[in-house]
């Protein structure tokens, strides 16, 4: 009897690691509640809708075997403290590929724990640091304000004769790090920065004591520096109600829908980062927004910047194999050049491909496009398709 127990226990153990190996596990740390929660929420959805994909037709082929895709999220918080356990718990599970978290200080504060455990992550984070030697392991998984404004204000300059400038930012790091950037670049472009140092605190929802001394300066374009989903319908609201007829943006993804329950036609004119945009959606990507608004009953925008990290990840172990388990050869097969077919543009030519060298000194970037887009009646509009190095 008790040698029949052991030969079950030794089954059920080589049963258990016959699974696990037949799924490959990705990680999501980042902010699913509070302000910030549609940061997260989408990438979450996102990938959640990819795994679903893959799934129903039997798993993602790797190496002539078929895997199972499952994701496994953590909510940080927006802290970094909950962030690092959150790193910790994906390290405890030997996941080796983690997306998030979705701002500075939680992707700083990861950090250690991903280089000991050599964990690829993927920021929605702008902090150059993290994507520079001696830095290695994570890969920025959008397009940074300070690659997006130089295009945006430049066509605003040309196009829409904006000559003036003022900034806004929350009283905290990624926020007033991205404004700073912001200003560089418009007095690099020849812009007049009218204003440069309002700011408030995160948990502000009155704005026109604010806003009212930006208004007087009568700026051509306000900037909304690193501003959170739940505060822009609140800030453009009031600076139309304060009579602000000039042009909005913010260097980060935001939803039409939430601009449109927040602000209404106050957001129309309000420029934002874009993505997979209808525009350039190839009929996979199309499907792609139908089986997403079909498992959650609603379409985020943002998630036309996070649907590629997910499809990264598992394309790169395509290629190479080895990389399943071990987060060097992904970054081996990352420098070797590595490019493949992006099924989600309907541009036959696009490429999946990591860029970033001319801003970080080695490719540790996504490949999303820069698609500038404006809000107009409900929707959103595509200003122009270019894209990051």
């Amino acid at each position: 009897m008790k040698r029949f127990m052991k030969l079950s226990l030794v089954a059920g153990l080589l049963s258990s690691t016959l699974l696990a190996q037949d799924t490959i596990k990705i990680g999501f740390v980042g902010t699913l509640s509070g302000a910030n929660a549609a940061w997260g929420t989408s990438n979450v959805r996102s990938m959640e809708t990819s795994a679903d994909i893959y799934n129903a037709q039997g798993g993602v082929e790797i190496g002539g075997k078929k895997y199972k895709v499952e994701v496994i999220p953590f909510d940080d918080a927006y802290d970094p403290k909950i962030a690092v356990a959150g790193m910790e718990k994906m390290a405890q599970e030997q996941i080796k590929y983690v997306i998030g978290p979705n701002d500075d200080a939680q992707a700083i504060a990861v950090r250690p724990i991903a280089e000991k455990n050599k964990i690829v992550y993927f920021p929605y984070a702008f902090n150059k640091t993290l994507y520079k030697k001696p830095a290695n392991y994570a890969v920025f998984g959008m397009i940074a304000s300070y690659q997006w404004e130089p295009a945006v204000y430049k066509w605003l300059q040309d196009n829409k004769d904006v000559k003036t400038i003022a900034f806004l930012a929350a009283n905290a790091a990624d926020p007033l790090n991205q404004r700073d950037n912001g200003i560089k670049i418009a007095q690099d472009l020849g812009l007049d920065v009218v204003e440069a140092k309002a700011t408030y605190k995160a948990d502000t929802r009155d704005f026109f004591s604010v806003i009212t001394p930006i208004i007087k300066k009568k700026p051509d374009l306000l900037v909304l520096s690193g501003v959170s989903p739940a505060t822009a319908p609140l800030i453009i609201k009031t600076a139309r109600q304060l009579g602000f007829k000039g042009f909005m943006a913010a260097g980060t993804a935001l939803d039409a829908g939430i601009l449109k329950e927040g602000a209404g036609d106050a957001a129309n004119g309000f420029i934002c980062q874009g993505g997979a945009d209808a525009s350039i959606q190839s009929e996979v990507m199309e499907k792609w927004v139908e089986t997403y608004t079909k498992k959650f009953g609603e379409y985020n925008d943002e998630s036309n910047t996070k649907v590629f990290a997910l499809e990264y990840i598992l394309e790169v172990m395509k290629s190479n194999p080895k990389a399943i388990n071990d987060a060097d050869e992904f970054l081996k097969t990352v420098d070797a050049g590595w490019e493949a077919p992006n099924k989600f543009f309907k541009d036959k030519d696009a490429k999946l491909k990591f860029v970033g060298t001319t801003t970080f000194g080695q490719d540790r970037q996504l490949g999303v496009p820069l698609t500038p887009k404006i809000y107009k009646d409900g929707k959103f509009e595509t200003l122009f398709v270019g894209s990051a190095d």
